[in-house]
């Protein structure tokens, strides 16, 4: 049994107490006591939280940071660097990658990711021996940087609506949906993941209505159906998407989805950001989460998605550092809000206690982990425990207003997942990177 004396908490909700005792065995807590001494707790000074969901991760785009902004571009010429990096791993490489990110990720003070997968294939289309060795990679990376992960695999057919796929698209397909079910379904059994148990959940993706038919998005809803996983989609990101979706199909993308099932409780709608309000109606309804990545959609031009219309439509908010241009979760907590301010030139559209509950709790269940994000009896023991008097945070007032507002990343001190304390080594994350991603880029 370990045990804790956390100078000040946020525990998921209410105010932040100071001075809690917590006990964890067997990687849950099992006495939470505010007040509480005990000899043999190890004091963790500054304000603790509950672990962060990176709840939208592409760990390969970690390689692009720093290299699509010496000229000017569009999102599509964005693309196409990223494809270019796409083209070049191979589960070795992408492991490599992939832990040093994720490493990057635990110095953030995230716990758990959900990485949203379409590498599958060798460059060429063919299949590995293992057809999920790229996606065994990941999962591997992950453990070895101390995250739970949910896997998100990605079903990837097109180019475009009516498109087959083009150049390294061709190592994303699966030929079609039933063959990527019969695939994702041996990863799943090899794995023994399920939702809410282990470190691994593998769960679902629709890359968006632009790279798979409809009929095919019946097949992947069902899929996640079946199997109570979460199931992911990239939402109205760009206006190019709508006006494609609705030439070919004369619906708005969040209708082709309701219409193929795929909207519901464990739905997330990534990025959201071009919806109608009918559109934010259905996902409301629905109560299918809202992913919002605003540091990679301010990076790409994407635009502001309406994130308190939706949360009170009914689509809970959740957060994801995408493209990883920054990870840092308290960066994408702020922007949320700070956004709304910009696009509506008013102030006070969240609070920062609803932020947070957004970067923990929420996230976390949308991951499959609903007993992860609060520091609670029987609840995963996950602890966050930030510096409050660093240059950033000093004199915030060393409570959640303060972390969502002023803390960064780098004010984070201590890291503990399902009750292991993870090493914070940021020289090591950085050196890991530096290795990995100029290896990458060697003959560029």
């Amino acid at each position: 049994m370990t045990a804790y004396q956390l100078e000040r908490v946020w525990l998921g909700d209410g105010p932040v107490v100071d001075d809690v005792l917590v006990r964890i065995k067997d990687g849950r807590f099992t006495e939470v006591r505010p007040g509480g001494t005990a000899a043999d707790a190890e004091r963790l000074a500054g304000l603790t939280i509950p672990g962060l969901a990176n709840c939208h991760s592409h760990a390969f785009h970690r390689a692009l940071r720093g290299r699509t902004q010496r000229e000017r571009g569009t999102f599509w010429t964005w693309r196409e660097r990223m494809y270019d990096v796409a083209g070049r791993l191979d589960p070795d490489t992408y492991y490599e990658l992939a832990r040093a990110t994720y490493r990057e990720m635990v110095a953030a003070g995230i716990t758990a990711v959900g990485e949203f997968h379409y590498l599958h294939h060798r460059p060429d289309g063919g299949r590995y021996a293992d057809p999920n060795a790229m996606g065994l990679a990941l999962l591997a990376a992950a453990r070895d940087a101390g995250l739970r992960i949910a896997l998100l695999d990605t079903c990837y057919l097109a180019a475009g609506i009516g498109r087959p796929p083009e150049g390294v698209q061709t190592r994303f397909s699966d030929g079609d949906a039933e063959a990527w079910a019969q695939r994702v379904s041996a990863l799943g059994s090899a794995t023994g993941s399920a939702p809410g148990s282990g470190d691994v959940v593998v769960g679902a993706a629709i890359h968006s209505v632009r790279a798979l038919p409809r009929d095919q998005m019946r097949v992947v809803a069902a899929w996640a159906d079946e199997h109570g996983a979460p199931l992911h989609v990239h939402l109205s990101e760009q206006v190019a998407e709508n006006e494609q979706c609705a030439a070919a199909y004369s619906r708005t993308p969040t209708e082709v989805l309701a219409e193929a099932g795929a909207l519901g409780e464990r739905t997330s709608a990534v990025h959201a950001t071009h919806l109608t309000e009918g559109d934010v109606k259905l996902l409301g309804q629905a109560r299918a989460y809202a992913c919002f990545c605003p540091t990679t959609e301010r990076d790409l031009g994407d635009g502001i998605g309406p994130s308190r219309r939706l949360a009170d439509a009914g689509s809970p908010l959740t957060v994801g550092s995408d493209s990883h241009a920054v990870i840092d979760a308290f960066e994408e907590l702020r922007a949320v809000e700070l956004d709304e301010r910009l696009a509506s030139e008013e102030r006070g559209h969240w609070a920062a206690a609803e932020l947070l509950t957004a970067g923990t709790a929420t996230g976390q269940r949308s991951l499959g982990f609903p007993d992860a994000g609060r520091i609670e009896v029987g609840y995963r023991a996950d602890l966050v425990t930030v510096d409050t008097a660093s240059v950033r945070t000093a004199g915030a007032g060393a409570d959640e207003t303060a972390l969502v507002f002023a803390a960064t990343a780098a004010d984070v001190r201590h890291v503990v997942r399902d009750g292991v304390a993870i090493s914070v080594d940021r020289a090591a994350a950085a050196a890991d990177l530096h290795r990995t991603i100029t290896e990458l880029w060697k003959d560029r």
